[in-house]
């Protein structure tokens, strides 16, 4: 049903399941998994002046790599991983690459926050899922222990 599917990893642990779900996915399909990390430069505009953009660049590009390559480590010989680290805002990289690369499936990770949260902090994922071209599969992420009895009935049933 899919032959390339689009992931994006923010390099968090809690990436871990969105990635066993994509790489599921994709075993099942035959599809190649676009691994993407987007080094966030709108974040990094707040940075004070003298801090240099190469050095926290290189940094962060850094960054990408390791995650791309916990990304192959999970996905393990499941299915093939193309490695891609780009810089800009994250929804609007996603979307793009999406649209570039011809995927036909996104799968991402969202942390499920709610009311102010959502508000003061937005949300990757919302943006994505309004704007993309192909359908999103979205993953929620988070600390474990911490669910919400009212949406995980077995949870509810435990305590």
């Amino acid at each position: 049903m899919y032959n390339r599917i689009l992931l994006p990893t923010d390099g968090s642990t809690e990436m871990e399941p969105v990635v066993e779900h994509a790489a599921a996915v994709a075993d099942r399909d035959d599809a190649l998994l676009h691994g993407l990390y987007v080094v966030d430069s709108t974040s990094v505009a707040s940075l004070p002046m003298e801090t240099g953009w190469d050095g926290i660049s290189g940094l962060l590009y850094d960054a990408g790599v390791e995650a791309l390559n916990d990304v192959e480590r999970i996905v393990d010989d499941r299915a093939e991983v193309e490695r891609i680290v780009t810089e800009g805002r994250p929804s609007a990289e996603i979307v793009e690459h999406a649209r570039e690369d011809d995927c036909d499936l996104i799968v991402m990770g969202t942390h499920g926050r709610g009311g102010i949260d959502r508000l003061l902090l937005g949300s990757v994922a919302e943006r994505v899922v309004r704007r993309s071209p192909v359908p999103v599969m979205t993953v929620r992420v988070g600390e474990p222990g911490r669910e919400d009895p009212k949406r995980d009935p077995e949870q509810k049933m435990r305590a």
